[in-house]
């Protein structure tokens, strides 16, 4: 019966997921574009997740793998490298124009590579110290894509990279329209199902790892570190692991950012995205896909809701409140209410205790059971009401 249950609520929600950017486009393409962004969040934010919720390592740079996706990108489906260097327009002169299926597995390698460079040198950190070192490596690689222009233009520099091509693949260019007998289908809604399905086999390969002996590892390295070393669990290979997986998605997410959106510069990777990613996932409850899940979309699609809200107000005053300054409060404020109210996030896992009484495994609280064939513990007089204990006498 609950197995229907479930079966039912998930076809349910695959009609509404396929049906709600057609509801969208009739409002306008704007609102479209919000979700695909929200979804481009949420596919960022189950890779954080695998660092900070899984193995439980504090990540502010993750914003350096999605500049690194985006870049790779740009370079390979823009005219840039064909205008900077007149060798590579020799061996390429109409360019590279690569199929998704190319781009797609460069993306995750590349970020993957430059995630486990970054996991090297830091395995002996933990909290705090980790934080900083991360938080450094965003930034050298936004400073790095700034000033990658000289001697030779890389990256343009902060003028960035412009008329990147669309993702194409099979004879299908998702930056024109689609229409079927008169029914037209955006260039927007196209990418919103490509982002649904990078999203959808994310989760599944995210809940896939969580199940298996590696995610059970990297939640043992969470809890005690050293417990699980003496435990036999290799924490290097792990943690090295851990940030390779998580750096792969946001590659990937940084792709379909740099095709989506045309254009790519560093402002685009500032360390303000850092911090949104890690609240999203803090926010939606850490270590939990669905909570993760509904964070990302909060988090990515509130600012924009907001745009209606704060603009009536801006007029109201004559003008005298900025609209994004009082978008940015009412986020904040929102933020810091739910941080209040649900501190351990809006969807947080279940907990120990909770999902083992559910199971009959062993009671939610009070004394643990005796061991079988014992009446009462050795240390407990019989017929004697037992009593809290206490350090007074």
């Amino acid at each position: 019966m609950k197995q229907g249950k479930n079966l039912l609520i998930i076809v349910i929600a695959a009609i509404a997921l396929l049906v709600l950017p057609l509801l969208l486009q009739s409002q306008g393409n704007a609102w479209v574009r919000i979700a695909d962004v929200a979804l481009l969040y949420v596919l960022l934010a189950l890779g954080l997740n695998i660092v900070v919720g899984y193995a439980g390592l504090l990540d502010l740079g993750y914003v350096a793998f999605f500049a690194i996706g985006a870049y790779m990108y740009a370079l390979l489906e823009s005219p840039h490298l064909s205008e900077t260097f007149p060798a590579f327009k020799a061996m390429f002169p109409n360019g590279l124009h690569s199929s998704l299926l190319i781009v797609v597995p460069l993306g995750l390698g590349l970020a993957a590579t430059f995630g486990v460079l970054l996991g090297a040198p830091t395995l002996k950190l933990r909290g705090d110290y980790l934080a900083i070192v991360t938080l450094g490596f965003g930034e050298i690689i936004r400073v790095f894509l700034n000033n990658l222009d000289q001697p030779f233009n890389i990256t343009n520099g902060p003028k960035g990279i412009t008329a990147i091509e669309p993702v194409h693949f099979w004879g299908l260019n998702l930056g024109k329209p689609l229409k079927f007998d008169g029914f037209t289908i955006s260039s927007v809604t196209l990418y919103y199902y490509l982002f649904l399905a990078l999203v959808l086999f994310t989760i599944l390969i995210s809940h896939r790892l969580q199940v298996s002996r590696i995610g059970r590892a990297w939640m043992a390295i969470r809890e005690d570190e050293i417990a699980a070393k003496a435990m036999g669990i290799n924490t290097r290979n792990m943690k090295l692991l851990a940030f390779g997986m998580g750096a792969s998605f946001g590659g990937v997410s940084g792709s379909m950012f740099a095709a989506f959106q045309g254009f790519v510069s560093p402002e685009s990777f500032a360390l303000s995205e850092s911090v949104m990613i890690v609240a999203m996932v803090v926010l939606g409850g850490i270590g939990h896909l669905p909570g993760v899940i509904l964070g990302a979309v909060l988090l990515s699609a509130l600012p924009e809701v907001l745009r209606y809200v704060a603009g009536p107000l801006q007029a109201m005053t004559g003008g005298r409140l900025d609209a994004s300054i009082l978008r940015q409060l009412f986020v904040a404020l929102a933020m810091i209410i739910i941080m209040l109210v649900r501190p351990r996030g809006l969807w947080p896992s279940p907990e120990h205790g909770k999902s083992l009484a559910r199971k009959g495994m062993a009671p939610a609280s009070g004394m643990p059971a005796a061991a079988p064939g014992i009446e009462v513990p050795s240390d407990e007089v019989p017929g004697v009401a037992s009593r809290p204990m206490s350090i007074n006498p």
